[in-house]
């Protein structure tokens, strides 16, 4: 499971299907409606959030908003019409690690959205995240 701290827009069509289904599985989790994946630590940072069904329900409505620019039809009806907005905070050294790893991804997957990205001198973070000075986060696997 990857839940990117990156902003979605970065990644190509195979990323961004990925990362929806993925988040909606997350969000599964969240809700409590699912016994897989409840201990996967990319989970660790919503958790901790006062209301992590609406921050999980915030960040996909950013994937939503990325799918709707590609002219995707990802189904809307998987994010309530309401939540409470937030913010998380995401360390710089996640935000490079996760850089680096997805231009490894799209080297091989996508040689002309990686020829693309090498011109990015620095990635923005997905909307629902504000950046912070810091290392790779403690919740990412090596």
């Amino acid at each position: 499971m990857r839940i990117w701290s990156l902003h979605p827009k970065y990644l190509d069509a195979k990323g961004l299907v990925a990362l929806w289904r993925e988040t909606l599985l997350a969000k599964k989790v969240l809700e409590n409606k699912t016994s897989g994946y409840k201990n996967h630590p990319q989970l660790n940072r919503f958790k901790k959030a006062k209301h992590p069904v609406d921050v999980i329900n915030h960040y996909l409505s950013y994937v939503l908003e990325e799918s709707r620019k590609r002219d995707y039809h990802f189904d809307a009806s998987k994010i309530p019409a309401s939540f409470k907005r937030s913010k998380l905070s995401v360390s710089k050294g996640q935000i490079n690690y996760e850089a680096l790893h997805l231009l490894k991804k799209l080297q091989a997957r996508d040689p002309e959205k990686y020829k693309q990205l090498l011109a990015v001198r620095l990635f923005d973070p997905h909307p629902l995240f504000r950046v912070k000075d810091g290392k790779i986060e403690s919740w990412e696997i090596i």
